[in-house]
């Protein structure tokens, strides 16, 4: 696999995130069919994936759609939700995949095990992105950081195809790069994701907001959280969202104001089940999620 002819490349959820990195790659040249419903497969397949973007420009690029992948792929994206990947990955089966990479751009730490039950584990490529990228509707994204950051990191993948994986990503305009230890690189994302998306949900309020009027409690959580992980530096991740545009919102409060299913056991469920396996005790998280968890399968139909 080499960046000097078109890939072929799914993407399972064209989502903020997902719409966003298969635009660029198709963009880029490669061949992308992106996978979702009924409705979102029949938008792109007329009217293309639009991205509004300060860092690249406003563009729109032909693509396949469909609702199920119906052809090998040498690389496959899987951008939905976990709340949504045990029903999303119907849509590609491991006997059409062939022997294409699989990488989760999934936030929790959870969902590498469940791919590698599901398709050849050292096809599995976890990977960690950091961007603000946004679905305003099917078809159209809206990316509001000036970064698109992805880390890759698998045990069971040859590191040629890891290579030739960054290669492709970084021609698209994609920054990507290796990580050594896949464990840990999925520990550091939901370190500093959890206590941002469980205090902006539960407070329906801006980081901002956050970190001035309720920064003892965001204090006290990266603290609790840092206790089930001893790489973990509590003063980093301060520093990390005292440098957050004051407005910014988590993903999940997104999803709870339009009343989507938040992905409130990838994240907080996840620390709640490190913790009981640790014999930790974690009583501020237990209490977020204990809070949230009324809001956990949304209020208004998704597709």
């Amino acid at each position: 696999m080499t960046t000097e002819r078109p890939w072929r490349v799914a993407v399972l959820g064209p989502g903020g995130v997902g719409g966003l990195v298969g635009a660029l790659l198709a963009r880029a040249g490669h061949r992308v069919t992106f996978l979702g419903g009924s409705e979102t497969a029949r938008i792109v397949q007329e009217h293309g994936m639009h991205v509004h973007s300060a860092m690249f420009g406003d563009f729109t690029v032909k693509a396949q759609a469909d609702t199920e992948l119906r052809e090998p792929v040498d690389l496959c994206l899987v951008t939905v939700k976990q709340n949504a990947l045990a029903a999303a990955v119907d849509r590609v089966s491991p006997a059409v995949l062939g022997d294409g990479l699989v990488v989760p751009l999934l936030n929790g730490i959870e969902h590498p095990s469940a791919l590698r039950e599901r398709y050849r584990p050292e096809l599995v490529v976890p990977g960690v992105i950091r961007v603000a990228s946004n679905r305003v509707a099917p078809g159209s994204i809206e990316h509001g950081s000036p970064f698109v950051e992805i880390d890759l990191a698998s045990a069971t993948t040859a590191p040629t195809r890891l290579d030739a994986l960054v290669a492709l990503l970084n021609d698209a305009g994609v920054q990507a790069k290796t990580r050594d230890d896949e464990v840990a690189m999925l520990w550091a994302k939901l370190f500093f994701l959890a206590p941002f998306a469980l205090l902006t949900t539960h407070y329906r309020c801006s980081v901002g907001t956050l970190r001035t009027e309720h920064r003892t409690e965001l204090v006290d959580l990266v603290t609790e959280i840092a206790a089930l992980n001893p790489a973990s530096d509590v003063e980093a991740a301060l520093r990390f969202y005292d440098t957050f545009p004051p407005e910014a919102k988590s993903s999940m409060q997104r999803d709870a104001e339009a009343g989507r299913p938040l992905e409130l056991d990838a994240i907080g469920g996840a620390l709640l089940r490190i913790a009981q396996q640790r014999t930790i005790p974690t009583p501020l998280t237990e209490r977020l999620v204990a809070a949230l968890t009324p809001l956990r399968n949304g209020s208004a139909p998704t597709e």
